[in-house]
């Protein structure tokens, strides 16, 4: 083949540096972006945290002003962006800084602040770690007067547990594999576990649902109400009880209604899940990133300033690369380019996600004032056009970004939901119709309890049109069980 040059023209999009890290840095959760901040002042000595070099800092104070330096060496005034205002613009006379922190007790997390003159508050306050579960049972076990052997077959036992207390492990295999270590024998594996269960709380190391509650009833007084019913549905007829064929359960049981429901809340009332009231190890805390406030009658959204980190360039280093007139301070100078892109790609961070919640805000301003049944449908193209972004930004602001409210913390992209025809030629968005399933659900007869095709007749009544498949989709999203599982013949809610 013969070889020859060819002139060929062609279009194609590049991402600079700058607007990569935009992108990186918006999609970032405020956990996340604060981690990825102690990356950028670990490897850039010219970049640095006010909220973490011990300057004091006035409580309720919006903005710190200070001194920024540029290339060439001239004083330079740093440009505030106030918190409330959201205003994230910054002129040719420096460089943006801006409020943060970690979050306070309203939005779930807790701070403390460093003290210049107490050398004993030097370390921030923090929630202690709840203790596992294992933990628990492992601290009980070594006060125990067993020998040591029995211990470590426990031991064995309690590092088996699944996160809700249950020991779902087969006993052969587990003999079987702990007998390459150690000679145990079947019945040792056995006492051990009896060992386990014995332990606080009642239930754990249990192998089934039947198992664990046989455990919590026979905890019980002998002369409690009912005990011994419950034991035996919990042991023969927990399926019937589970799909509340209390007919069934009367003739199984002998006894009336009365005593078949008091069977019932006595099992009702165990626990099934033992590990419920202990830690889970590594707890995620969501930091609100803008607060929804009513000001003057009108429902207006700020970024929360205890969720912004304060970033400026490093006076002395900034010093250094002003007197270094050699050429040797080029690495500086790039470093101080990568501050500032770092400073400024924050601000625009936090000023995108400003005007995406306020427009979210004027558009779902119902919600604000009556709850989920006035949320009204909205996609991702109608916050893109009133904002002047495109749709994918859109949707990584709405990621992982969190809005406090007077009725709770929700993510941003709880605000968009479908929308679903209605009789007079209007829409009505999912989240609302779910609110209405919810209400029905919470209001009926429990004695008749109303099925899909009935909730769906009563949302056409009220003009919303809704198929009995769609209402099912939208109960079993929300975890309600259908009619039939529903009922009790009682007549009191389960």
């Amino acid at each position: 083949m013969k070889q020859s040059l060819q002139l060929k023209l062609s279009q194609h999009l590049t991402l600079t540096p700058q607007l990569q890290l935009s992108i990186k840095l918006l999609q970032l959760s405020t956990v996340d972006l604060n981690q990825e901040l102690e990356r950028y002042l670990l490897e850039n000595p010219l970049l640095e945290r006010v909220d973490l070099a011990g300057e004091p800092v006035e409580p309720g104070t919006n903005f710190i002003n200070g001194n920024d330096y540029n290339a060439n060496g001239s004083s330079e005034t740093t440009v505030a962006a106030t918190a409330d205002s959201g205003s994230g613009d910054s002129d040719d006379r420096g460089e943006p800084t801006f409020d943060a922190g970690m979050d306070d007790g309203s939005n779930y997390a807790a701070a403390s602040r460093r003290s210049d003159d107490d050398e004993d508050n030097e370390f921030s306050q923090v929630a202690a770690a709840e203790a596992t579960l294992q933990e628990s049972l492992i601290n009980q076990l070594t006060l125990m007067s067993i020998p040591e052997r029995d211990k470590r077959l426990a031991m064995i036992l309690i590092a088996h547990l699944d996160e809700d207390g249950y020991l779902t492990h087969d006993m052969d295999d587990l003999c079987a594999m702990i007998g390459e270590h150690m000679e145990v024998e079947p019945d040792d594996l056995q006492i051990a576990l009896r060992r386990v269960q014995a332990l606080e709380p009642t239930g754990v190391a249990a192998r089934s649902l039947s198992e664990c509650l046989t455990l919590q009833l026979k905890a019980l007084p002998v002369d409690t109400p009912q005990r011994d019913r419950a034991l035996q549905v919990v042991e023969q007829h927990l399926d019937i009880l589970a799909a509340r064929d209390f007919v069934k359960l009367k003739r199984l049981l002998r006894c009336d209604d009365l005593e078949v429901k008091q069977v019932r809340e006595l099992i009702v009332s165990l626990d099934p899940k033992p590990s419920r009231n202990f830690g889970q190890g590594d707890i995620r805390y969501v930091i609100a990133d803008v607060v929804v406030k009513k000001i003057g009658g009108k429902w207006t959204a700020q970024l929360n300033s205890e969720a912004m980190p304060k970033l400026r360039v490093n006076k002395l280093y900034a010093d250094l690369l002003h007197k270094s007139r050699d050429g040797n301070g080029k690495n500086l100078s790039g470093q101080l380019q990568e501050a500032r892109w770092l400073i400024k790609n924050v601000q625009q961070r936090f000023d995108t996600i400003l005007r995406v919640t306020q427009a979210i805000v004027e558009r779902q301003r119902h919600f604000f004032d009556h709850g989920e049944v006035a949320m009204r449908p909205l996609v991702l193209r109608e916050i893109a056009d009133q904002v002047g972004l495109h749709e994918s930004t859109i949707s990584r602001v709405t990621t992982q970004k969190y809005m406090l409210t007077p009725r709770g913390i929700f993510e941003l992209k709880y605000f968009f939901g479908s929308s679903v025809a209605t009789d007079e030629g209007g829409a009505c968005s999912s989240t609302a119709i779910r609110a209405l399933i919810k209400q029905l659900v919470h209001a009926e007869d429990t004695k008749k309890p109303l099925s899909d095709h009935r909730i769906s007749d009563i949302l056409g009544q009220q003009g919303i049109v809704v198929a009995r498949r769609t209402v099912a989709k939208y109960r079993e999203a929300m975890q309600i069980q259908p009619a039939n599982l529903r009922k009790y013949f009682s007549g009191n809610a389960s």
